[in-house]
């Protein structure tokens, strides 16, 4: 209950009582923006309102102290090229406060009773689905690789790298579906990637083309599936 309740805090403080404006005037001040304290001071309230008990009120205060040092950090060191990393690191750092703070609330707690063989193997085969995987998946139709195509008639403009972070999370996508029992969902990411996919092959005409992006996405999807069924015995 202190984990689920610090974090509703922290997302309600985070993102929903943070305007943009508030947002634009820390890049723009630092420290000597209003904001940045109204923004401390509506996390401390929140944590303590949400935590509903007044003995708890160091653990808001430690929430809302570690708040300003996190942000004021971020705004200090962040620049326009590293503005989405730095997000996701201050993002990163109020989760795990919020972590270390409800395992101390709970001494019996034992690191032994979550590295368990199911939590190592879960861990594990999230990870295969993801760099692994497309490691693999690239290696094994690398010799299938289309290199005569007729770009005249191939539109090519593509995001960056976006082939391979759609697999990952068709792959994850997968598993999850997997992991609660709802196969059907399996099912819906394969048709909503044929929609989406093969609609714009067929458009270009490029049948190699075609049954090469198809045995890529057959092979995500079954190694997806395989290691889901490996994980449940």
């Amino acid at each position: 209950m202190i984990f689920s309740s610090l974090i509703l805090a922290h997302l309600l403080g985070d993102f929903i009582f943070q305007p943009t404006q508030w947002v634009k005037d820390k890049e723009q001040k630092k420290e000597d923006s209003i904001y940045l304290y109204l923004h401390v001071l509506i996390h401390f309230l929140l944590a303590l309102l949400l935590l509903w008990d007044l003995q708890l009120w160091w653990m808001a205060a430690i929430v809302a102290i570690t708040h300003f040092l996190i942000d004021w950090a971020k705004l200090r060191l962040q620049t326009f090229k590293t503005k989405r990393a730095w997000f996701f690191i201050d993002q990163l750092l109020h989760i795990l406060v919020i972590a270390l703070l409800s395992v101390c609330y709970f001494p019996y707690f034992q690191w032994a009773d979550f590295f368990n063989h199911e939590t190592i193997k879960l861990f594990a085969a999230v990870v295969f689905l993801t760099i692994p995987s497309s490691v693999i998946i690239k290696m094994l139709i690398s010799s299938w690789t289309p290199v005569t195509v007729d770009h005249s008639k191939l539109q090519t403009e593509s995001l960056v790298n976006a082939g391979k972070y759609i697999g990952i999370l068709e792959r994850l996508l997968v598993f999850v579906f997997i992991l609660v029992n709802h196969w059907e969902g399996v099912g819906f990411m394969i048709a909503a990637k044929s929609v989406f996919r093969f609609s714009d092959l067929a458009e270009a005409k490029q049948r190699k083309l075609t049954e090469y992006v198809l045995v890529g996405t057959l092979l995500s999807f079954g190694i997806a599936v395989l290691t889901g069924i490996l994980v449940q015995l």
